[in-house]
């Protein structure tokens, strides 16, 4: 097999939802799931471990605007409950589930790029 050239950036790979080495292959089989290879490279992809990073980065980052969006309706409006199931809820919904799976792919990305493996004992 020919040698095939490292993306020139995890963020972009990451965002694309592509293989961090060619840049061509899918990611993931569904939403979240990797993929076990690259089809098109071939790189096998058990080396990713990005275990609760993505959502952790997710729910910090859109979370707080999302929250704030909802304190800003409560505190303006002064809504009933139903008002807040109808807005705030799918705010936070849309801000929060789209960016986990390209938080993920590039924290695969990145772990492919830095060689981030699980550490181990010598003995």
């Amino acid at each position: 097999m020919a040698q095939v050239p490292k993306t020139s950036s995890p963020i972009l790979a990451g965002l694309k939802c592509r293989c961090p080495r060619c840049g061509k292959g899918r990611l993931f089989n569904g939403f979240l799931t990797l993929a076990p290879r690259c089809e098109v490279c071939g790189l096998d992809y058990s080396f990713a471990d990005p275990a609760d990073g993505p959502a952790f980065f997710v729910m910090i980052i859109m979370g707080i605007p999302a929250a704030g969006f909802g304190v800003w309706v409560e505190l303006t409006f002064e809504p009933p409950l139903w008002v807040h199931l109808i807005t705030t809820l799918p705010f936070l919904l849309l801000t929060c589930i789209p960016p986990i799976r390209p938080a993920k792919g590039m924290l695969v990305a990145s772990q492919y790029l830095h060689k981030a493996e699980e550490g181990r004992f010598q003995k």
